[in-house]
């Protein structure tokens, strides 16, 4: 018996496939990317993902050695904060207005960000879906044909079951969700004038969304009959697959975007707004932050210094010392989302001196992307959730390097997951326990097989890295103004 497990990325559709012993035996990809049609907006054809099932699933079954007739259960995790109407006869009225897309920004410049944050417990934007709904109403007439609102996520397990649906996690990212009602709250969609009905309905991430499909059976190459997950965002199937299920640990996924969070028991809300909150499973709550560029800042990095390789940038960063020399780097390369969310902020190097070279660039790199780390880490031991150990993954996990500067920074242990992307993991995980393979998400995520390094911290290097971490809070403020937020 077998699992599958999806991932929606913005560039690739990931699938892998888990035997019922929870081992990893195949994984697959297949490509695709986003387009930019004007400045501020990111679009991409619901059509991309779907075309991809088949080909992604069958590769990794094919490496897996296991047959289509070998899978009892299917799961889909993917990018979240998109928007995609869909008519009666279920096909896409537009292409869908992906995370990245600003064209809302007037659609939530009227609204009351406090009450937002106490309803919802997110940050107003306009990444968030109702307010892409609002705009769509307003700017494209073909829309008020729309009958489901969709993410990504639910729309493809729509395609394969036949119903609209989406997880708890999903929904709080709407700003449509009452975390008190745990459900679609009455204010906020008349707030944003969406009707209750055209929404998907809400359900458990590792519950039952039906079975596969005829369509869903062509759409992915399994056998009619199939279980299909309700399933979830890919932040939220992350911290599943990285084990992070429980209080205690935090996860922080270093992709393209560095992306942290942390789960609590009881409803908490942050004021100051540098984390969000979302319904979780089991009644529980998901604290995060959506992140900024981390691996997309070494990308960067490797191509505007002529650095061939991340490993090669990490051997850099450990030529130099702690502190890089009073060299500090923001990481707000496309806006800033620690220590406060201002989408106007950028990135800089400050206190180069002609005694600086690549090295100490290097190592302010990843230096100042685990300052806003730390950012979110201290806000949760503020917020009383509780941050006994790190838990990394995604590419950047590789360099123990940087794990090693991490863990010195917030004087923490840092544990390096061997898998990079969790995310499918994490569906997979959800697939298992709709199966009935596994009894719950959290025996699951706790069984599944994987291998961690700690790196303790170095209390030796606390001083020097206050020191950095005070430094760079003062930078940050000081370059306020420059940001058009004024101070």
């Amino acid at each position: 018996m077998a699992v599958v497990g999806v991932d929606l990325g913005t560039q690739s559709l990931k699938a892998i496939v888990v035997d019922d012993g929870l081992v990893l035996r195949g994984e697959a990809s297949v490509p695709y990317q986003p387009r930019f049609p004007a400045p501020g907006w990111a679009e991409q054809d619901s059509s991309l993902w779907l075309d991809a099932l088949r080909p992604a699933i069958g590769k990794a079954l094919e490496k897996s050695g296991l047959g289509p007739d070998a899978v009892k259960g299917i799961a889909v995790s993917g990018q979240l904060d998109g928007c995609v109407p869909v008519g009666a006869d279920g096909r896409a009225l537009s292409p869908c207005v992906i995370w990245m897309d600003r064209r809302a920004e007037a659609e939530v410049a009227d609204l009351d960000a406090g009450h937002i944050r106490e309803r919802t417990g997110l940050v107003l934007d306009a990444s968030h879906m109702a307010a892409k709904i609002r705009w769509m109403k307003r700017n494209r007439p073909e829309t008020r044909a729309c009958r489901t609102w969709h993410q990504p996520v639910s729309l493809v397990v729509e395609k394969l079951c036949g119903r609209a649906v989406m997880d708890h996690a999903l929904a709080s990212t709407t700003m449509l969700y009452g975390l008190r009602e745990r459900g679609y709250a009455d204010d906020l969609l008349a707030l944003f004038e969406v009707e209750s009905d055209s929404l998907p309905e809400i359900a458990e991430a590792s519950a039952q969304a039906g079975v596969l499909s005829r369509a869903g059976a062509e759409l992915t190459g399994l056998p009619a009959g199939i279980v299909v997950a309700v399933g979830t965002g890919d932040d939220f199937a992350n911290a599943i697959g990285a084990g992070v299920v429980r209080p205690g640990l935090v996860s922080c996924s270093l992709g393209t975007g560095e992306v942290i969070g942390a789960i609590s028991e009881s409803l908490v809300l942050d004021g100051e707004g540098l984390v969000q909150t979302h319904g979780f499973l089991d009644e529980s709550f998901y604290l995060g932050n959506p992140g900024w560029l981390a691996g997309g800042a070494v990308t960067w990095f490797l191509s505007t210094f002529g650095v061939d390789t991340p490993a090669e940038l990490s051997v850099l960063a450990a030529s130099a010392p702690p502190g890089s020399d009073d060299l500090l780097f923001l990481p707000a390369l496309n806006g800033a989302m620690a220590p406060r969310w201002i989408a106007g902020a950028r990135g800089a190097f400050y206190g180069l001196t002609s005694a600086h070279g690549k090295a100490a660039c290097a190592r302010a790199l990843l230096e100042g992307c685990a300052f806003a780390m730390r950012d979110v880490v201290d806000r949760y031991a503020a917020l009383g959730v509780r941050t006994d150990a790190i838990r990394l993954c995604g590419g950047g996990a590789r360099s123990r390097v940087w794990a090693q500067i991490r863990a010195d920074v917030s004087q923490r242990p840092v544990e390096i997951l061997d898998v990079a992307d969790t995310s499918p993991i994490g569906a997979a995980i959800l697939a298992s326990v709709a199966t009935g393979q596994s009894t719950s998400v959290a025996e699951a995520a706790s069984a599944f097989p994987r291998r961690l390094e700690t790196i303790d911290p170095d209390p030796a290097k606390a001083e020097v890295y206050d020191r950095g971490y005070r430094r760079y809070r003062t930078l940050f403020d000081a370059l306020t103004p420059l940001y058009g937020e004024g101070a």
